[in-house]
């Protein structure tokens, strides 16, 4: 399963960037998809998660202001994020969990950099 992450870029606080991921494995079929991010000199932080069925989770400090959403034709899923802070620039992740089958794992893509500037 390949995942190709895109959308990051530079932007001022207060403003709005969409992340894509895009699978090669048609997202009806994998259990979850999260974003992650990495700030430099910090650890991975989960933020947002979107299951087969729809539902969504966040991280505490970006509900309200991001939202994931899925497009099964596309194969794709986003991060909006609104409301942008400088604490919000990090190197963005996004994962895809299979729980069964033959393509049982985890999956990652690779990051796509959001820069806030205050």
């Amino acid at each position: 399963v390949q995942l190709q992450a895109s959308g990051g870029g530079l932007v001022q606080a207060g403003g709005s960037l969409r992340l894509s991921c895009a699978s090669s494995l048609s997202i009806s079929r994998i259990n979850t998809i999260n974003w992650y991010r990495q700030a430099p000199g910090n650890q991975r932080e989960w933020v947002a998660a979107i299951t087969s069925s729809g539902r969504t989770t966040y991280f505490d400090s970006v509900k309200g202001r991001f939202t994931i959403s899925r497009d099964n034709a596309k194969n794709t899923v986003y991060l909006q994020m609104n409301s942008l802070r400088p604490e919000d620039t990090a190197a963005y992740f996004c994962n895809a969990k299979v729980f069964v089958g033959n393509l049982r794992g985890n999956y990652w893509g690779q990051g796509t950099l959001v820069t806030v500037s205050s």
